[in-house]
């Protein structure tokens, strides 16, 4: 059975790459939409070499040994190891979990990195003390920009204040604003005031491209 390992993995992968941009959107989780195409062949192709495979597999004619002891047992040549099976096991949960979006640990990611990086700059600290710390209840609205796919998002962050922050990954509408620093200036940031907050259905295209 060893050797019908290569076909399973082709196949697998190949029918959730379809799954994911023949038969749905899911495929918006990862990539632009103009790569829709792309997929579609790929994973078409992954398919049909698959089978390809398999009819190769079972057209092979197990070679018979000649030796006085081998009573014409099969000898049958078989590639890789025993354990290569369990690469069909990834495959598999593609194919029937697909992951989910980036979200907000994404988003705490790249701050982070940023931070370690010394991106930014940060004011004098007051003198007196104790310095008073914390950011008064204020929340940040953000979108994942792309330019080909998830790999390469980066964020793009709204301050919230006025309003309680809804639940960590959850989709919602504000309306509000409130522009900080001189507008038309480098210093201006967008903070917004909410007036209203309005949870609404995750978008089938999750992601702003840049």
């Amino acid at each position: 059975m060893r050797r019908y390992g290569p076909t399973a993995l082709l196949l697998l992968v190949g029918a959730a790459v379809l799954r994911i941009s023949l038969f749905s959107a899911l495929y918006l989780r990862y990539v632009q939409s103009g790569l829709r195409p792309y997929l579609v062949v790929s994973g078409t192709l992954l398919v049909l070499l698959g089978v390809t495979t398999a009819v190769r597999a079972a057209r092979a004619v197990p070679e018979k040994a000649e030796g006085p002891h081998d009573h014409g047992h099969d000898h049958t040549h078989t590639t890789g190891p025993r354990f290569a099976w369990l690469l069909t096991l990834p495959a598999t949960a593609l194919l029937l979990f697909p992951p989910p979006t980036l979200g907000s640990y994404s988003a705490a990611r790249e701050d982070e990195q940023r931070a370690a990086q010394g991106v930014g700059t940060f004011p004098a600290l007051p003198v007196r003390d104790p310095v008073e710390c914390g950011d008064g209840g204020a929340w940040y609205v953000t979108r994942l920009l792309v330019s080909c796919c998830a790999a390469d998002a980066i964020t793009s962050k709204v301050q919230i204040r006025g309003a309680d922050a809804p639940v960590t990954d959850n989709w919602v509408t504000v309306t509000g604003w409130h522009p900080k620093g001189k507008l038309g200036s480098t210093a201006a940031w967008p903070l917004l005031d909410a007036k209203t907050i309005v949870r609404v259905a995750e978008p089938s295209d999750p992601y702003e491209k840049r």
